[in-house]
């Protein structure tokens, strides 16, 4: 009987190992997304690019449908290249910021989305406020996750045919 109970105990120990890596493991990773998702966000915030684009993918295999002309930017040259044009927009500060971010993962690959606000004064001295939809593709490579794959877009109101730049959930 003495055996059958430590026998017992052992196989529910090992049961909760093996059971428990995965879940710690997905929510290390989770949270390791997270945080180089806010990171990026505070760069956004600074104008500075380098660190800003430091979660894509460093070669021609990032892929972005962007929510402006062109239709797509193909490699982390062409996306930078698109990402100075935007912070060129703006005078002085620009604010970033970033809601309702989730993100799933199975240890290799994950997809998330978020909603990014960002907001300042135009080269014009006109006031710009962007909220968009951002979905993205991540891959861990070398340990490390990066973004693979983006899609940003605005919803567009059918009847007009313009895009809502500050739509509300």
């Amino acid at each position: 009987m003495k055996k059958l109970v430590i026998m017992g105990a052992l196989v529910g120990a090992i049961a909760l190992f093996v059971f428990a890596q995965p879940s710690s493991a997905k929510e290390s990773d989770e949270a390791e997304i997270r945080t180089m998702e806010a990171a990026m966000m505070t760069a956004f915030a600074a104008k500075d690019l380098d660190h800003a684009l430091a979660g894509y993918v460093q070669d021609d295999t990032l892929f972005v449908f962007d929510a402006i002309p062109p239709r797509q930017y193909v490699g982390i040259k062409a996306w930078r290249a698109d990402n100075e044009g935007f912070l060129a927009l703006f005078q002085g500060p620009v604010k970033a910021e970033m809601s309702d971010l989730s993100v799933t993962t199975n240890g290799k690959l994950g997809f998330g989305h978020n909603i990014q606000h960002f907001s300042g004064t135009g080269k014009d001295g006109k006031p710009i406020d962007l909220t968009l939809r951002v979905s993205d593709g991540y891959k861990k490579i070398n340990g490390k996750w990066v973004i693979v794959e983006e899609h940003i877009s605005f919803p567009v109101d059918i009847t007009t045919g313009k895009a809502d730049f500050s739509s509300k959930p």
